[in-house]
């Protein structure tokens, strides 16, 4: 029985709770967000000038969901005009370390899917058009 497995049977929700923090975690904009916030507590334009390709929208709701989690926090200071910062949490600070082992697994093995990748896809027949 694999470590996943026994996870599994001890938390006895067949997985849910772990599939659940990894949708979000691994979602396309979280990482970005969680390592941005990494050194320093940043307003909502700033983080959006420093993630290339997130739309206001997207990362609107990644710090909403962020914050909900309780790997960020949002403190709104009564100023005019508005300022809000978020920073990220006791919580999200230990998702670091992690995120940056996935981050180097994925460069040092990139060049190995990319091979894999390319000889699947030249060994198998095409997809029948539907």
């Amino acid at each position: 029985m694999s470590r996943y497995e026994r996870t599994c049977l001890i938390r006895g929700d067949g997985g849910r709770a772990i599939r659940g923090i990894l949708d979000r975690i691994a979602n396309k904009w979280t990482l970005l967000v969680v390592a941005t916030l990494h050194e320093q507590r940043m307003r909502f334009g700033e983080l959006q000038q420093r993630i290339p390709g997130v739309s206001q929208r997207m990362l609107s709701l990644t710090l909403r969901h962020l914050e909900r989690d309780g790997l960020v926090s949002r403190t709104a200071y009564p100023e005019v005009p508005p300022r809000v910062e978020y920073e990220l949490t006791d919580v999200g600070r230990t998702l670091i370390d992690p995120a940056v082992r996935l981050a180097e697994w994925a460069v040092e093995h990139n060049p190995d899917i990319d091979r894999s990748r390319r000889s699947y896809d030249e060994h198998r027949p095409p997809e029948p058009d539907r």
